[in-house]
């Protein structure tokens, strides 16, 4: 591969380790390195998922990120704590204001609450080479937070990302670089399934393809995988030689916004009765964020999974005529898709809906037989009020029955309370 005609930066992509955990044991007072802590969505449920497990915990009994709270060791040293959600955000906010100290806003891409990606081009004469520059970011991060970060260096987000995942975590310094040249070395013996952006379902289409690795991905017809996957087969095997010209550097806040969901997984299991009323709330919220946003959608999805003893369930969509964020609207297509695909009998377990083809908001549609303007402003008032006094200071009567989840969920952030 002739790599002169692609760009080529100074990317770093920062992980946070065990940053849940880190956190909680330094609101302790506990070495995040050397504590037995596994910070647990609900202890009060035995199913409750495992949030995040410190280092020393992950390493002595084996516990990670999908481990239930009833496989938890019983170490007398071990300490569970409560997620809270609104402190992982407060830091990982003041985290991203450290980067400032070294690149300007528009070098700085937030991936997730753990994990940011930052271009450093340019800046060997104020703070060093890139790996200087990731050592003094880690230093900063451990002398102000207390979090251990592991850092990868590439020429571009994807090698920067795959580097840090794959080889930075099991280095001692916590730091890897991989540049074009060094792909086949360091990428090209790994798995595919260990490749960021490759699921279990993909690996398994392509391992039936006899593609195991990376190089045999790279070495495969690039003809091949585009027939086979579309755009996406195209962007495997240039990702395969380590090609990525996604931008390094610009706003990357602003997105263009492709639909308005809201989705829940259930504490228990729904019958048919309760589920109308989490359905409500549901269309409730992906409503309200569409008419902030002064959106209005003609495609409502909703998408209802069975418990586990059941299995199955179904995902269906409607178009409709004139573009809505009304939420008894969008409640009344649900019902519909709701009535006619729902098999009688069956427990639920996840629910969620979804506007999309989007288009802005308009004037209201007059009509002899609907009250739309009047619906129009009935939730501008309920939208004021509720972002002024918060999310439960006006709630329909559905919201307090046994199936509604409006309640619930707000006192909680990102599904977890606070």
């Amino acid at each position: 591969m002739d790599y002169t005609p692609y760009p080529r930066h100074h990317v770093l992509c920062i992980d946070m380790r065990s940053f849940y955990a880190s956190v909680e044991c330094m609101k302790r007072g506990l070495d995040p390195q050397k504590a037995l802590l596994a910070v647990v969505g609900d202890p009060d449920r035995s199913g409750s998922i495992v949030l995040a497990a410190s280092p020393a915990l992950k390493k002595k009994h084996g516990i990670s990120n999908v481990s239930r709270y009833f496989e938890l060791p019983k170490d007398p040293n071990l300490v569970i704590a409560n997620a809270h959600m609104g402190d992982y955000l407060t830091i990982s906010l003041e985290i991203t204001k450290l980067m400032l100290r070294f690149v300007p806003k528009e070098a700085i891409h937030v991936y997730s609450v753990d994990e940011v990606w930052v271009t450093v081009d340019g800046l060997e004469r104020l703070h060093g080479s890139p790996y200087q520059i990731a050592q003094k970011i880690q230093a900063s991060i451990r002398e102000q937070f207390g979090i251990e970060s592991v850092i990868g260096i590439g020429d571009n987000k994807f090698l920067a990302k795959v580097v840090m995942d794959i080889h930075a975590k099991k280095n001692s310094q916590g730091i890897s670089e991989c540049r074009y040249e060094d792909v086949s070395d360091l990428l090209w013996p790994i798995p595919v399934e260990k490749v960021w952006g490759i699921g279990s379902r993909l690996m398994t289409h392509l391992n039936r393809m006899g593609i195991i690795t990376l190089g045999n991905l790279a070495n495969y017809s690039k003809s091949i995988l585009k027939k086979r996957f579309g755009v996406i087969g195209e962007q495997l095997y240039w990702h395969a030689w380590g090609i990525d010209l996604s931008p390094v550097t610009g706003n990357f806040t602003k997105t263009e916004q492709k639909g308005y969901g809201h989705g829940v997984t259930l504490l228990r299991d729904y019958t048919k009765d309760e589920i109308y009323a989490c359905i409500l709330d549901l269309c409730e919220e992906a409503c309200r964020r569409a008419r902030k946003d002064e959106k209005e959608g003609k495609t409502i999805h909703l998408s209802i999974s069975y418990a586990s003893e059941y299995g199955g369930g179904f995902s269906r969509s409607i178009s409709i005529d004139v573009p809505t964020n009304d939420t008894w609207e969008m409640y009344q297509v649900c019902l519909q898709l709701f009535d006619r695909f729902y098999e009688e009998g069956c427990h639920i377990r996840k629910a969620s809906v979804t506007l999309t083809n989007l288009t802005d908001e308009c004037g209201t549609q007059l009509s002899l037989f609907e009250k739309r303007d009047q619906h129009k402003q009935l939730y501008q008032a309920i939208d004021q009020v509720r972002e002024r006094f918060g999310s439960t200071s006006l709630l329909r009567a559905s919201s307090y029955t046994s199936g509604g989840i409006a309640l619930d969920r707000g006192k909680k952030i990102g599904g977890h309370f606070e």
